[in-house]
């Protein structure tokens, strides 16, 4: 159990990435079938839903009341930084240079916050810390790039701007992370977590209405199939998934937790290969297993 406890936040991140592997694959299919700009607000808002029900069992309150207003401050500024331009650069990227090289950009996340932790924060990591972040980041760019390389035409002529909006994608997480650890203090992660969904809504919800695009959240709404699979990615995402992020970085590093909850597309591989029958190859199993080594480092 010491072990266990002196290691939470290693643990929590493990979980992390795992309920990020659900409501991936869930927001996906979700995307295809109502769009993804919608799926950013519905998927908050259903978030907000669960997260308030928990919070009103376990702690008498349906929304973050005794926050205070530098927990408003600093975790409102990490929902709007990582949910809202971290995402929108992200998945505008994707349309530029395609999803492999995105991707392959986003593995940047985890020193991006390892550097916003030490300016931020004052953390430092030893150098095991960073020799586990390395071969962690390294396997899942093995991974990411063999995989996505059988449905991408290689090709070196990246798009300056898609380039850019991968950057801005991955500077989003690394800095909404940080920015989450320093407005959390000793608040309560699930409440903490409201405040960045509630900041991430008000957020999506000002894009749209200079987009007009609200007609499209009703049509979204009645796409039934849609909001199953929507709902489902919200449990395991904005409630599950970025409220144990932020226990995460409570009791870790926020570098450290950044490398272990980038192992999604680690994670993918199994339900790939097992759901869907896709083929692994075998630069992604030495990616895994070079990524899983990596990650064990910070058990030592």
């Amino acid at each position: 159990m010491d072990f266990i406890y002196n290691h939470l936040g290693e643990f929590s991140a493990l979980l992390v990435a795992f309920f990020w592997t659900i409501s991936a694959m869930a927001f996906e299919s979700a995307s295809r079938r109502v769009g993804s700009l919608y799926v950013n607000l519905l998927r908050l808002i259903v978030g907000l839903t669960f997260l308030s029900i928990l919070t009103l069992i376990r702690r008498k309150m349906l929304f973050p009341i005794d926050a205070t207003p530098g927990n408003w401050l600093w975790l409102g500024l990490s929902g709007l930084v990582g949910f809202v331009f971290g995402d929108l650069f992200l998945f505008k990227s994707f349309t530029i240079i395609g999803s492999r090289f995105s991707m392959l950009i986003m593995t940047l996340v985890p020193p991006m916050t390892a550097f916003f932790g030490w300016i931020i924060l004052g953390e430092h990591l030893s150098l095991l810390n960073l020799v586990g972040m390395t071969l962690t980041f390294a396997g899942i760019a093995m991974a990411i790039f063999s995989r996505t390389a059988r449905d991408e035409k290689l090709t070196l002529k990246l798009a300056p701007t898609g380039i850019l909006y991968a950057l801005g994608g991955a500077l989003g997480q690394a800095l909404g992370l940080v920015l989450s650890k320093f407005g959390l203090k000793d608040y309560d992660p699930f409440s903490a977590t409201q405040i960045r969904v509630i900041a991430g809504i008000a957020g999506f919800a000002l894009l749209i209405t200079l987009m007009r695009r609200w007609g499209g959240i009703k049509d979204a709404v009645k796409d039934k199939p849609g909001m199953k699979s929507l709902s489902l990615g919200a449990f395991f995402g904005p409630f599950l998934g970025v409220s144990f992020s932020l226990i995460a970085v409570k009791f870790a590093k926020t570098g450290i937790a950044s490398t272990i909850m980038a192992l999604t597309p680690i994670f993918i591989l199994l339900p790939a290969f097992f759901l869907y029958k896709q083929k692994v190859t075998l630069p992604e199993i030495i990616g895994s297993v070079v990524s899983v080594g990596g990650v064990a480092l910070f058990f030592i």
